[in-house]
């Protein structure tokens, strides 16, 4: 009821958008080309909120919104609603994992080394002003190792459980097909673990980042060491009608395992999301290391912060704020101005 008069208005907002389509210009297919080059890891971070895989999708719902990383989201959300499902792959094995990154903060020796990967963590964070004055920043070629690591290595949390230092949970002997799917049903509490892991790995990445500080920083119940983190390529293997299995291709992938000390044994929180994002995949992992018996309207209860790192749902909450409230709004002014006036009869009344 509030929103109506905003019929009124169907000409100003055709030409609001018109306006903002103009200032973001004519979008070509080397402007996506230019954003998927550039900025890879903004386009891994849209499709993972996104919950979906397509690097050229991802790149041009970025180049449609200005790159407002809210709507570029939902822009992809909405396409990926219209598209079918051919096919559910099969499990992805960790060990199996076309590895590039892999590190381990809580041993110096793990099973297969240490893979330090692409990465900013050692750098000077220095800009290259040069650039600005018409200078090429170009970047020093990498050392070619003596010895190449190998592309696949193994779990860490497998070698602990060896060494009985963890107890990891038994296999999941559910079928692909009947895994529960956030995208189609609706999330309930207690959650399923499913639907737990699935949230957490479309989530806004700065709201799963805050409330997982905030775990981290003693709001929690237990603070996390990395286990493990890994960059890698998944292969896709699916199912041909006629009963082939077949590779359908890699994607991206970032993984993180935490842990804490819980009695005699270490306790592991996990998630994965698509795409190459470090920094929202320890964080939600430290949640899921957190949800388990976390008090009522805590930071790290499993209710509040799958909700709370729900992008699309609460930036679009957030964002409805901007739209007419004339009818509930003047309603608080008529309440207001109702109680001014009997405040001012009680007055003359007293007197």
């Amino acid at each position: 009821m509030a929103y109506v008069a905003t019929r009124g208005g169907e000409r100003a907002i055709e030409q609001a958008e018109r306006l903002f389509r103009a200032e973001m210009g004519t979008i070509t297919p080397e402007r996506i080309n230019e954003i998927k080059a550039a900025m890879p890891y903004l386009v891994d971070r849209v499709m993972g909120e996104a919950s979906l895989y397509d690097e050229d999708i991802a790149a041009l719902a970025l180049a449609q919104t200005g790159g407002e990383l809210y709507e570029a989201v939902l822009v992809l959300r909405a396409w990926r609603t219209t598209q079918p499902r051919l096919s559910v792959a099969e499990p992805i094995d960790q060990d199996a994992l076309f590895t590039h990154r892999r590190l381990s903060a809580a041993f110096k020796d793990i099973p297969g080394g240490q893979l330090l990967g692409p990465t900013l963590d050692y750098s000077h964070r220095l800009l290259a002003t040069q650039v600005l004055t018409g200078e090429a920043f170009d970047p020093v070629p990498v050392d070619p190792a003596a010895t190449p690591a190998p592309a696949h290595q193994p779990s860490v949390s497998a070698w602990q459980a060896a060494n009985d230092l963890v107890d990891l949970p038994d296999d999941d002997t559910t079928r692909p097909d009947d895994i529960p799917d956030i995208t189609r049903e609706p999330l309930l509490f207690p959650s399923k673990r499913a639907h737990t892991l699935q949230s957490l790995a479309r989530g806004e990445t700065g709201g799963v980042l805050a409330l997982g500080y905030a775990a981290m920083r003693g709001y929690g119940q237990a603070h996390p060491t990395v286990n493990e983190l890994r960059l890698a390529e998944a292969e896709i293997v699916v199912t041909h009608p006629k009963g082939t299995k077949f590779s359908a291709g890699r994607v991206k992938v970032s993984q993180a395992e935490v842990l804490s000390k819980k009695g005699e044994k270490l306790e592991l929180g996990f998630a994965a999301t698509l795409g190459w994002n470090e920094v929202k995949v320890i964080a939600a992992a430290t949640l899921d290391l957190n949800s388990a018996g976390a008090p009522k309207g805590a930071a790290t209860e499993e209710e509040f912060f799958l909700y709370h790192t729900e992008g699309v749902e609460s930036s679009g909450f957030c964002i409805h704020f901007k739209l007419p409230h004339y009818v509930t709004f003047q309603s608080s002014l008529d309440a207001m101005r109702d109680a001014k006036a009997r405040s001012a009869q009680q007055k003359e009344t007293a007197q």
